[in-house]
Formats: C-alpha cells, structure tokens, sequence
C-alpha cells in the first residue's frame, strides 16, 4: 500500500481534513502528536528508503517515526488525497547561525483561498507546531504556545523562519523559491543520512508535541514538557531506553535495534557504571 486516507486518518487521530487553513493547521498537528520525528536508521548507518510505499509502511503500518524528508513526505500525500495544492523546499537549517548548511530540510509550501502557508511537521522539536501564513513578513505568529515569525535576509534571498527565545530571536532554518526535484530530495536525503558533518548520523533525535507538552530525547537525555514545567534526566540503560521509546514516544522497535542504538548512545556510560 502506498497511500489510503482512510489508514492515514486513523493514524493520526482524525475523523476528516477539512480543506481550509483550519483543516490544515488541523492536520500538521494532528500528525505530529502522532508520528514522533525520529532518526534510528541513519544513526545505525542506513539511508531511509524514501519510495512511497516504504514511507507509508514505516510510518504508518509499522507504526514508527521518521526524519525530515519521511515525515513529510508522507504529509505530502495527504495533501494530495485532500486536494491542496503544494510545491516542496529544500532549507538550510541555521539553528542560530547567521547563514544556514546545505539544503536539506525537505517541507512544503501550501496554497489555499489565495495565500500561501509554510507546512512542516518534519523539523523536530525546535519546529512550529502547525501552519506558517508567508504573508506579512515579520509579523509574529503564536503556534502551539512559542512566537514564531518569517524574516526576509536580504543576503542570501531567503525567507529564515525563526522562533522566540528569552534571548530574541533565533533563526531556524531559510528557504528561496527556486524550484525542487526528486534528485534534489534523494540527494538531499544522502547527505542528512550520511555525510560525516550532519547530525544525524552522530546522535539520537526523538520529538513529539504530545497534548501535555513535547517529549524529546537528545542521545541519553530526555525532556518533557508539561503543565508543570519543564523535566529533564539523563537514560541509564537500554532497559529504560526501550521503556520511553514505547510508552513516551509510542514508537514499536524490536529488542535489537533498540539495543544497537543504545550502544551507540549509552555504551560509554553503561561500561562506566
């Protein structure tokens, strides 16, 4: 199977989209309670499988997460099922660099009622949680609790969308209107599994907005977010390791690779205790 509204829907927990902007903050959110980001293949040395039918097997039937280009990717198909129309981008991820690495953020521009929105369930934790309007840039926009905003950079011709920090604003990622293709995205998708200077082949990366506040885990450190307040720890074991992946981030990994991504994130510590 590569695509059925109907598996999707029950997926992620909704009844319908409604083709609207309502119906597409609606849907962005929804997937990413839903589908934690997540990103065990590259760390244990494979390059996700981007063809349609292995997206939706992974994040939906086997019930797992994905990275950037998985996650939306298979956004992408539900926004074809529903019928808006979109074209793709490919960012450069600053993270608070004045100018952004090579374009490897893969997400979507969606077009409805004659505007235009940003549209990423794919960038993680520090990511908006639901719909960006491009419209009056500069203007900030309050998404799933944070202040976010688009800042034209006149240097490097990218919008950056940027987040609000108690030290000011802090870019995230920028984009241009140049167009993209599969290559580009297959390309793209190399690099991020790949290539000894990305992240994603170094260290664990899980996040997931739940209703009671985002869960993310950097290597052995979670966080959790909640009502009250904001809870951190470090994992100790492969034990507890598996425990969160199940029950904090719902994500179904057999005994194996739980352990493989332990001993490339815990081992030093295991050995040492």
């Amino acid at each position: 199977m590569t695509f059925s509204l109907a598996h999707y829907l029950g997926r992620i927990g909704l009844d319908r989209i409604d083709f609207s902007p309502d119906g597409l903050d609606a849907l962005v959110k929804a997937q990413m309670r839903s589908i934690p980001f997540e990103n065990l293949e590259p760390l244990l040395g494979s390059v996700p499988n981007l063809a349609p039918a292995s997206v939706w097997r992974k994040l939906v039937s086997d019930r797992r997460g994905g990275y950037c280009m998985e996650l939306n990717m298979l956004l992408g198909a539900a926004l074809d099922a529903v019928g808006f129309v979109k074209r793709p981008f490919l960012g450069r991820v600053r993270m608070g660099a004045p100018v952004g690495g090579p374009r490897s953020h893969y997400a979507w521009i969606v077009g409805i009622d004659g505007r235009e929105f940003l549209v990423d369930s794919g960038f993680g934790g520090p990511g908006a949680h639901g719909i960006v309007p491009l419209a009056a840039v500069g203007t900030e926009h309050r998404i799933g609790g944070r202040l976010f905003r688009l800042r034209a950079d006149a240097a490097t011709g990218e919008l950056v969308l940027e987040r609000r920090e108690e030290s000011g604003w802090f870019a995230l990622y920028g984009f241009d209107p140049f167009p993209v293709t599969d290559a580009d995205v297959e390309a793209a998708n190399f690099v991020c599994a790949r290539w000894e200077k990305s992240p994603f082949p170094a260290h664990l990366m899980l996040s997931l907005h739940r209703d009671e506040g985002r869960a993310a885990m950097f290597d052995t450190s979670l966080t959790l977010e909640s009502a009250d307040g904001v809870g951190k720890r470090t994992l100790a074991s492969a034990d507890e390791f598996a425990a969160v992946l199940d029950g904090t981030f719902g994500l179904r990994i057999d005994r194996g690779t739980v352990d493989a991504v332990w001993s490339r994130i815990g081992g030093a510590l295991s050995d040492a205790a």
